[in-house]
């Protein structure tokens, strides 16, 4: 029997009065794009309306957890500015907030259900799993049945057991989505499904009702995959008596099969990204926060970027697509060369100069200097080592690549010019853009030629490659005298 005193007090402690929502994943490995859209979603609502947003860890599958997949939860939201009112480390008036530590919960709550005829004990064999075959059909359930007193008195001799929802078997169940509307079910379809399993542990649709109830949820915001789970949601809170969340189903993010062109839902197991991943493929988090919002939902109007604030004044559930979204890398790769593009000077050097790093071991090479060449010309950061490795040492290099038809260059006239330019610059009395430009520019004028003629095999010389970030002056200037004059000498002995 439920304790009619600890169901009251429960009922008591729920907040009421303001929009509460929540982000309940469950433990079991990385934050795929779906889930961050999710969480974000569900913050969202919640700042937008002054409310309140929830962190609550699904941990009842057991046999799926993945260890350390909290914390990738915790660091995730942390990173992309999703920060929770309450939540399992930072506790909250309707804890606790890891669903194990709710176990005892979901009993009380299943034998109010039995008591008022909603859900009833199951000894079928096949039940001990706490599972369904996915062949149950409750017309064949003798436990149907069994009154009140027959079940108790089995469940009392140690049969076990799981509680199972009893649908009704007529009419129909319609549900309200503020995405996709009034959608109607038949009953018949919908079978008895499992409320507590064997082992005392709830189902995930279970335990989200009652824990959405207690936690004084007003919105659920849940993927598409759940809209065949809503009816089933419905009736239960009506068989409680409670109020109906709203309910936000968001469609599936697809993306393009690089086999088929085919589309297709994201799946790790297919390769495709998880959040994780994309920041170790260098894009940035706002980047990938603004382009996540985007997949499935329009704030209206051409504009694109956003910040997280800017976000929360403007978003709408009214604005959440039922089409499925495409994630699209290319289009993310754009949004995150704006971000870059659109970082302080100092904010994109402290981001780009680990991977800078990774490229130029030499201390005396300003990294602070090559990331300001590569912030207008840089999409992602895993694009960086690879720009400027030549920083570090002159990578061996073809002399076709003096050749340049554009700047009328060949190979004997840039050796011709470099050989003119070494004693130039070994007399400059001062090592920077001004002198070294000042140099190129008057070479230039007393050849008679123009500008571009100079400079492509001074670049040449001191990178080895026909493209680089910043040109001849800029680099000329990081590498220093004494490595820019080297350079030239060695690229005097290839002629």
């Amino acid at each position: 029997m439920p304790d009619a005193k600890w169901l009251a007090d429960m009922e008591a402690r729920i907040p009421h009065g303001g929009v509460r929502t929540r982000f309940a994943p469950s433990p079991t490995g990385y934050m795929h794009v779906g889930n961050l859209r999710t969480a974000l979603y569900t913050w969202l609502i919640a700042r937008h309306a002054g409310g309140k947003f929830i962190l609550r860890i699904e941990d009842t599958d057991q046999g799926r957890l993945v260890d350390g997949a909290v914390d990738v939860i915790y660091r995730t939201l942390a990173e992309c500015g999703l920060t929770h009112d309450e939540g399992p480390d930072v506790g909250g008036p309707v804890g606790p907030y890891i669903q194990t530590g709710r176990r005892d919960f979901y009993k009380q709550y299943a034998e109010l259900l039995i008591e008022k005829g909603a859900a009833y004990r199951c000894f079928c064999e096949k039940t001990e799993s706490g599972e369904d075959s996915g062949d149950f059909s409750r017309e064949d359930d003798p436990c149907r049945a069994l009154t009140r007193e027959e079940a108790d008195a089995r469940a009392a001799a140690g049969e076990p057991f799981v509680i199972r929802q009893r649908m009704p078997r007529e009419g129909s169940t319609t549900f309200h989505d503020a995405v996709y509307g009034d959608i109607t079910v038949e009953n018949r379809e919908l079978e008895d499904q499992i409320l507590l399993k064997s082992d005392g542990l709830p189902t995930y649709n279970f335990a989200n009702v009652v824990d959405d109830h207690l936690m004084g949820i007003t919105h659920v915001v849940r993927g598409a995959e759940y809209l065949s789970s809503a009816p089933k949601y419905d009736l239960l809170y009506r068989a409680f008596g409670w109020e109906i969340p709203t309910y936000v189903h968001c469609s599936s993010v697809m993306v393009t099969d690089a086999q088929t062109g085919a589309a297709r839902k994201m799946s790790k197991r297919r390769g495709d990204p998880s959040y994780e991943d994309l920041i170790a493929d260098g894009y940035l988090t706002p980047a990938v926060v603004n382009y996540v919002a985007l997949l499935g939902w329009s704030p209206g109007g051409e504009r694109e970027i956003y910040s997280l604030s800017e976000l929360a004044q403007v978003f709408d559930i009214h604005g959440v697509s039922k089409s499925p979204a495409v994630f699209d890398i290319n289009k993310l790769t754009y949004f995150n060369a704006e971000y870059l593009r659109a970082m302080s000077q100092e904010d994109f050097a402290r981001a780009a100069g680990p991977w800078i790093r990774k490229a130029v071991k030499n201390p005396a090479v300003d990294a602070g200097q090559i990331a300001a060449l590569l912030q207008q010309r840089t999409e992602k950061l895993t694009e960086i080592p690879e720009k400027v490795d030549f920083f570090d040492a002159l990578p061996d290099y073809s002399p076709e690549l003096f050749i340049h038809k554009k700047s009328k260059t060949d190979i004997p006239g840039s050796l011709e010019t470099l050989q003119k330019l070494l004693p130039a610059l070994e007399s400059l009395p001062v090592w920077d853009d001004e002198h070294l430009l000042q140099v190129l520019t008057q070479m230039a004028e007393a050849e008679g030629v123009k500008n571009a003629k100079i400079m492509w095999p001074l670049r040449i010389a001191i990178t080895g490659r026909a493209v680089t970030p910043g040109g001849a002056v800029e680099i000329a200037r990081i590498l220093g005298r004494d490595e820019t004059l080297r350079r030239i000498r060695f690229a005097l002995t290839r002629g």
